[in-house]
């Protein structure tokens, strides 16, 4: 359990993948797993690998309309020298596999799009390479072993994967599943996430403010970040600066939630009360707090009922900011979910960026293509973590690493995009 001295800076900085780590080894609950129809899977993660029941597909077949015929008999056929077949059968897609068969040296067998390969043949001319006359057929070009069919267990072979645990699973992986025949599948089932804003000068959205009270920005974002994630975001409305609401409002999301987000109240002041908080619910209470990080140095992260509480700043950016590096990495790594690669692209800085030694910094940036098609990078803010402007503004996040000081005007670095690149006129 990490202690506090309240008004006198943090007693030791932590490394966010240190902290992901140390929240890891603390964390107490696996997940639910559930089935789900194959029409509700899309969005959802993976809970296992599943395989391939058997051969996909499960037959040769043709991919054109055309006549199947053994490939080394065509290879002198030209339009001048085409060559004659004799037409002894017809496959239509849904004929049993077997039931046709090449039985003599150059017949051939009509065939249409996906009906099963005849046996003895090895390729499919497509039709428009072909001229009929009755039951003879002139062959005008020659075709390799195997060409224009799809092989059995092309697709997957039995017990190949197809899908690995954590995916999230898209259109395409319903569509792999289904051609296996697969209707049940077994999900993570949807992480409930409780958000707690705490401060005596909050306001909801909607609601009348008076002079010196705020509008609630970072909660709305924040269910909208769960939601975006595939969770179910839980709201635990917004409780003042005493400690008592604070705990009473944290017992009552560690109840319904598998993991709570708070905001405010989470650095050193008199009236940050949140880590206290956690630190009295349980063992073993807080266990990272104040990270090397900009924005949102005073993050934290508490452990209760083997849950995380995970503290943000009251900022909204400082609390994107840290849900994206911090939250979300940490749930990827309970639901062992595969990420996606990020979309990143490199660029020329119009000015300078300078950052604190040791802290890794995360500069929202606007990218920009000039009149000759060269990416153009432009800070927008480097302060002012409560600035969502400068979030909407933004479409690439640049971060700058802990052992440097920034980068100079003109360098070409490199961006995570948020956003479409924009074009100069």
């Amino acid at each position: 359990m990490i202690g506090r001295k309240k008004m006198s800076g943090f007693a030791s900085l932590m490394e966010i993948d240190e902290a992901i780590k140390t929240v890891k080894r603390h964390i107490g609950f696996a997940p639910e797993v559930e089935l789900v129809s194959l029409d509700e899977a899309v969005e959802r993660f993976a809970a296992r690998g599943i395989i391939a029941p058997y051969d996909v597909p499960s037959f040769d077949r043709s991919v054109v309309d055309g006549y199947a015929v053994k490939a080394n008999e065509t290879t002198s056929a030209s339009p001048t020298n085409p060559l004659e077949l004799e037409i002894i059968g017809l496959s239509k897609a849904g004929s049993v596999p077997g039931d046709t068969a090449l039985t003599k040296t150059r017949g051939t067998v009509e065939i249409f799009t996906g009906a099963p390969l005849p046996r003895n043949a090895d390729a499919v001319v497509m039709a428009e390479f072909c001229k009929r006359t009755d039951e003879k057929l002139n062959v005008n070009k020659p075709v390799a072993p195997w060409q224009n069919v799809s092989r059995k267990g092309e697709d997957f072979r039995t017990g190949e994967p197809i899908v690995r645990a954590g995916t999230k699973l898209r259109g395409w992986h319903i569509g792999a599943l289904a051609s296996a025949n697969i209707i049940q599948i077994p999900v993570y089932s949807r992480l409930r996430v409780g958000i707690l804003s705490t401060g005596t000068e909050l306001k909801e959205p909607g609601e009348e403010i008076r002079p010196g009270e705020i509008i609630n920005s970072s909660k709305p974002m924040l269910k909208s970040l769960v939601k975006e994630q595939g969770f179910t975001p839980i709201d635990l409305g917004c409780v003042p600066d005493e400690i008592g609401a604070i705990k009473a409002a944290l017992t009552e999301g560690l109840a319904l939630a598998d993991l709570v987000i708070t905001t405010g109240g989470t650095s050193l002041g008199g009236q940050d009360l949140v880590p206290d908080a956690v630190t009295e619910l349980g063992e073993p209470g807080l266990v990272v707090h104040g990270l090397y990080m900009r924005p949102g140095k005073p993050t934290g992260v508490g452990i209760v009922q083997g849950k995380p509480v995970f503290m943000l700043s009251g900022f909204p950016v400082a609390a994107l900011v840290a849900f994206e590096v911090l939250v979300e990495p940490v749930i990827e790594m309970i639901l062992m979910i595969r990420k996606p690669p990020e979309a990143k692209i490199r660029g020329r800085l119009t000015r300078r960026v300078t950052t604190p030694i040791g802290v890794r910094s995360y500069v929202r940036v606007k990218v920009a293509r000039d009149q000759a098609a060269a990416c153009i990078i432009e800070p927008l803010r480097l302060t002012g973590s409560g600035i969502l402007s400068s979030m909407t503004k933004a479409n690439g996040i640049l971060v700058v690493p802990e052992g440097t000081e920034g980068f100079d005007e003109g360098e070409q670095v490199e961006v995570t995009l948020i956003d479409a690149v924009e074009n100069l006129t």
